[in-house]
């Protein structure tokens, strides 16, 4: 079960923000940081491993913290479910952003050398060149960007956010299995268009 403040607390905050309470951006930006920082945690881990040689966890957190600070100064969201959307959106605008800096055509990381394996003075080689491949960088996160808002809400959630089915669902107004049906059908179609973009 997620430790997150339940839906309630949030709409509380969001009416506060829309009345024009400055503490109630900071309350939502606080609980917005602990899931950004476990989201980037794991992505700098995983998809995201080859950016994690350029950037730290606390790079992609103040970052994406930032651009959630400057969203909800201009818009407020109406509801728990836009403002964990809105947060989501920050997060894969930032990762993006990250991807296409340093593994872009002039990115440091698409064009850093190494010394050759297993020696000190080795020939200089360059970086391999699937240093972008579709599945683990920025692509994925603009591929979200095409699907159908409905898969598209639930990968915000789910993904981005890291909710439970339970939760999305909870937010969403549907049941848990419309839920991992539109889960599946995101993590497909997701699936298919980096299998044509690699």
């Amino acid at each position: 079960m997620s430790d997150a403040p339940d839906t309630a607390w949030i709409d509380d905050r969001l009416g506060r923000l829309r009345a024009g309470d400055p503490a109630a951006r900071d309350e939502l930006l606080t609980f917005a940081v602990g899931r950004l920082e476990r989201l980037a945690r794991v992505m700098l881990r995983g998809q995201f491993g080859r950016v994690g040689r350029w950037v730290d966890t606390g790079d992609v957190l103040q970052s994406a913290s930032l651009r959630l600070w400057r969203a909800l100064a201009g818009v407020s969201p109406e509801s728990p479910l836009h403002f964990h959307r809105l947060a989501a959106r920050q997060v894969r605008l930032e990762l993006i952003y990250l991807y296409r800096r340093y593994f872009g055509p002039e990115g440091l990381g698409a064009n850093h050398e190494s010394r050759g394996a297993g020696t000190d003075d080795g020939p200089e080689s360059p970086a391999a060149p699937d240093v972008a491949p579709a599945a683990t960088g920025w692509d994925l996160h603009a591929a979200v960007q095409s699907l159908p808002d409905d898969e598209a809400a639930v990968t915000d959630l789910m993904f981005y956010q890291g909710l439970t089915q339970e939760e999305a669902a909870g937010l969403l107004g549907v049941d848990v299995r419309t839920v991992q049906r539109r889960w599946q059908r995101a993590r497909r179609k997701l699936g298919e268009q980096l299998a044509e973009t690699d």
